[in-house]
């Protein structure tokens, strides 16, 4: 499973970084960017910049999209 994060749609709330620090990071310009350990896809960003889910992680952005106020957050097999 891969995620990725439409910042175009991005309040910058900060609640998937919130539930799901492994997944999620909010970077200098305020918007949420989906990241694999220490590798951050914001170049490019948006659908190009799809992450792995890490194991164990799946529920964690599960909730994250769904309590995400922007609903920015996608999830793709």
């Amino acid at each position: 499973m891969k995620v990725w994060i439409d910042q175009d749609l991005c309040t910058g709330d900060g609640l998937c970084e919130e539930i799901a620090p492994a997944v999620f990071t909010l970077l200098d310009d305020g918007l949420a960017y989906v990241k694999e350990g220490d590798k951050i896809f914001n170049s490019p960003g948006g659908a190009e910049g799809l992450a792995n889910i890490p194991d164990g992680m799946l529920e964690a952005v599960v909730e994250s999209a769904e309590e995400c106020p922007g609903e920015c957050i996608f999830i793709e097999e």
